[in-house]
């Protein structure tokens, strides 16, 4: 919201500066964003009148005119714009006055000679008072502007513009009345709400008005003006308190409806009279219809867009744009005038969807006051007469429905609560009879009515929130919270999050944070899921369901960085994923049926390593990543099973099991996908249940054996179907209490060992704790792993 600083003190004039007017402002909420001077410093410059105008005797373009500027004689001074004439009045620089340049710096008017004749100033435009980027002529004054008179009193230029930012709730401010009321509030200074009275009518003139969706129009009120002059000139006044407020003036119709909008928050529309075909009606466009708008754009309507109709279909998009076939043009003669009040429901979002905004969506979505509209008609109608005569109908005022305002209870207790201070009710009282709030006391409070204008409050929040901003929130004391420090317990089961991050950190992974929404597509490939759950309001339509894995988004990182010459990519996440299959039941992490547990995933491609010259280079592969995931999970021990999932290679995939339990799963992605996703090599994922990671087990004692250890190493050979896994999972079992550590370090295939058959090498660690074993001992425990493995897998010594 832009507006002049001379403009605002026509309403309310506190005793504040402009820099403490912009900071009481910004205190209450209303943030300045910005303030800009009218124009830049100039002195020297008046007001003079154009006595005689002759042309140059040594140039064609150049005028040679007689200046009055109020002093004893006139002055001679030579002029280049072709605008130039006998009796106008005109801002004239004189000998010694100092203008600005663009650059910020300046330059003094001195007496010169152009082309053999003396000119002693300088007639000025707009654009070297800097006041407007026009240059074509001189900048012509009012004729009775008096002459000799400082011009920047005469156009006061002396004025500053007000930026402000106003958050979407409070759109009563987005009007010179609107801010006036607050700044009356904040200040304590007298409000000059703007005079309107009713124009009284010259006909029966009426043009008849529908409403066949009161659900999206609540009101709509109109007049009509006969033998209007619509080509008549816009006075200078509004020009310039228009262009202060960053709208260029188009012509007087337009202009005063635009005038009304920013000064009392009331957008309205004119239309042609004669170009309408039938009664107005606005209701819900209806499919195929189409209507090109005042942009010169044309767009489809449907039944969710509201319209203003005739017979000919539909005119505009009711509380956003007119059309172009009922526009009011300079040539038009009868006009109708349009005052209506839109539900912020039936606009909000409209513009959003046609790629283009307007002035009057910007403030209909976000609620204009509906006990104005008469209001403007009548300003309006005010404004249209003295600028271009006519002759006005009665004002027509239709209300199909209008929204209700409930009283809003608000707590003194509640209040004092969450601002940290008491505010005593007397105060509080005042501070709603200031903001225009009728209140009516409580036991415990007050009850508030919001007036037609606030759409911002609902609850007892809004209200407090009020109370703040006009008791000031310097005003309530930065106290440093005070609270007994006590020592939270730190569970040792339990691993903090940052430590699991930091450990996959430490094996040089970077962390990223994806959408929780993702293509369907990605569902369907890395999760097997062909029904994934839908967003309502996807915001944009290939991310348009919740993910169930991890695996997509990873995916999408790999390429993104590739996209970008980065040839080594290690990432991880750590975050939600969303399944509302038959397996979920109800729990702490469950959502209206839908289970939301953390999970961490990771992917690795490219180099196992970065470039150096120590380490020869070879690509990431399973057993790369496998040992960041037991690292990990460490100390806890772990045991994969072959596995088939949607994501990974057939052969190189498997289920991570932890005790028992499935908690995640690790491979390398599918050819397929890596193909259809255009990666040169296939990276390595994993993904696991963060609860496990979370999961610590608590130190147990064991005790350090003196004695030393005695290592034999076991190699058997078994059918090629029985997996290593089960040899040690055997072992582990029944092993002989003085072995203490078995580890397969060993597979062979070839000459000495039968077709359809492997060699299995385990190294075996025995050990105890109160003497050295002897050979007997150590055989003895060798033979029973061995007798366990025949027994069990059929397991035979290599010889």
């Amino acid at each position: 919201m832009k507006f002049s600083e001379h403009w605002l003190r026509s309403f309310v004039d506190p005793s504040l500066t402009t820099a403490e007017l912009a900071h009481a402002l910004t205190m209450a909420g209303l943030e300045v964003e910005s303030l800009e001077p009218a124009a830049p410093p100039c002195s020297g410059v008046v007001v003079a009148e154009i006595l005689e105008v002759a042309r140059h005797p040594n140039a064609d373009r150049l005028s040679l005119c007689r200046v009055n500027v109020g002093e004893t004689a006139p002055l001679s001074i030579v002029c280049g714009a072709p605008n130039v004439v006998a009796g106008m009045r005109v801002p004239c620089a004189r000998i010694g006055a100092r203008l600005s340049t663009p650059d910020g710096g300046a330059f003094e008017i001195k007496r010169s000679s152009l082309r053999g004749v003396e000119s002693q100033g300088m007639l000025c435009s707009a654009k070297e008072l800097g006041i407007d980027e026009d240059h074509s002529g001189i900048l012509a004054l009012a004729a009775d502007a008096p002459i000799g008179a400082d011009v920047r009193e005469v156009l006061q230029l002396d004025d500053t513009l007000f930026t402000l930012k106003l958050t979407p709730n409070r759109a009563d401010c987005l009007s010179l009345l609107g801010v006036a009321r607050e700044a009356a509030a904040i200040t304590g200074a007298a409000f000059k709400a703007p005079a309107i009275t009713a124009v009284a009518a010259q006909g029966k003139a009426r043009h008849p008005v529908k409403i066949s969706a009161p659900e999206g129009c609540g009101r709509f009120a109109g007049r009509v003006i006969r033998n209007v002059n619509a080509a008549a000139p816009v006075p200078e006044w509004m020009k310039q308190r228009l262009a202060r407020s960053g709208q260029r003036s188009i012509s007087a119709l337009v202009d005063v409806t635009n005038y009304v909008m920013l000064e009392l928050g009331r957008p309205l529309h004119v239309y042609d009279l004669d170009k309408l075909r039938g009664a107005i009606d606005v209701r819900f466009g209806r499919r195929g219809e189409r209507v090109k708008l005042l942009n010169e754009q044309t767009v489809e309507v449907d039944e969710n867009v509201l319209c203003i109709t005739d017979e000919s279909g539909p005119i505009g998009l009711a509380g956003i744009m007119g059309g172009d076939s009922t526009k009011a043009e300079t040539d038009s003669r009868h006009i109708f005038l349009e005052s209506a009040f839109f539900f912020p429901d039936a606009i909000a979002g409209r513009t959003r969807r046609y790629n283009f905004t307007s002035d009057a969506a910007h403030r209909f979505e976000r609620g204009v006051d509906f006990d104005n509209n008469v209001a403007g008609i009548e300003r309006a109608t005010e404004l249209i007469l003295a600028i271009c005569g006519g002759e006005p109908g009665p004002t027509v005022d239709d209300v199909a429905r209008l929204p209700e305002r409930k009283p809003v209870h608000v707590r003194s207790a509640r209040a004092a609560r969450v601002l940290g201070i008491e505010v005593s009710d007397t105060e509080i009282a005042g501070i709603f009879s200031r903001l225009g709030l009728a209140s009516a006391r409580t036991a415990e409070g007050f009850d508030v009515t919001p007036p037609s204008y606030r759409f911002d409050i609902a609850i007892e929040e809004d209200l407090i929130e009020e109370i703040a901003r006009i008791h000031g929130y310097e005003r309530i004391p930065a106290n440093q919270p005070r609270a007994r420090a006590t020592m939270s317990p730190q569970r040792e089961a339990v691993r903090p999050l940052m430590r699991v991050k930091e450990a996959i950190a430490a094996r040089d992974y970077q962390e990223v944070v994806n959408f929780s929404f993702v293509e369907a597509d990605w569902e369907r490939d890395f999760c097997g899921n062909d029904a994934p759950i839908g967003l309502l309001n996807p915001i944009s339509s290939q991310l348009s369901v919740m993910r169930s894995g991890l695996a997509g988004n990873l995916v999408a990182n790999v390429r993104y960085n590739l996209n970008r010459k980065q040839s080594r990519v290690r990432v991880f996440e750590l975050g939600r994923v969303f399944r509302s299959d038959a397996e979920v039941k109800d729990g702490p992490l469950t959502v209206a049926g839908i289970a939301q547990p953390l999970k961490l995933g990771g992917i690795a491609y490219g180099p196992a390593y970065p470039d150096q010259w120590g380490v020869a280079e070879r690509k990431v592969d399973f057993y790369d990543v496998k040992a960041d995931v037991e690292s990990l999970l460490a100390p806890a021990s772990v045991r994969y099973e072959r596995a088939v999932h949607p994501a990974l290679h057939p052969g190189r995939a498997a289920t991570i099991l932890l005790d028992e339990k499935s908690i995640g799963w690790i491979g390398e992605l599918h050819p397929r996908w890596q193909q259809k996703y255009e990666l040169p090599q296939a990276p390595v994922l994993f993904e696991l249940d963060l609860d496990a990671l979370l999961a610590a087990p608590m130190p147990a004692f064991r005790e350090v054996s003196k004695f030393p250890p005695v290592i034999r190493d076991l190699a058997l050979v078994v059918d090629e179907s029985v997996p290593a896994q089960a040899l040690l999972e055997a072992m582990q079992a029944s092993r002989p209490a003085v072995v203490q550590d078995l580890c397969l370090f060993d597979i062979y295939r070839g000459k000495g060992v039968d077709t359809g058959k492997k060699s299995l090498a385990f190294r075996v660690v025995m050990q105890d704790t109160s003497k050295t074993l002897t050979d007997a001992e150590t055989e003895a425990a060798m033979a029973q792993l061995l007798q366990l493995l025949t027994a069990s897998v059929g397991a035979k010594l290599r010889t």
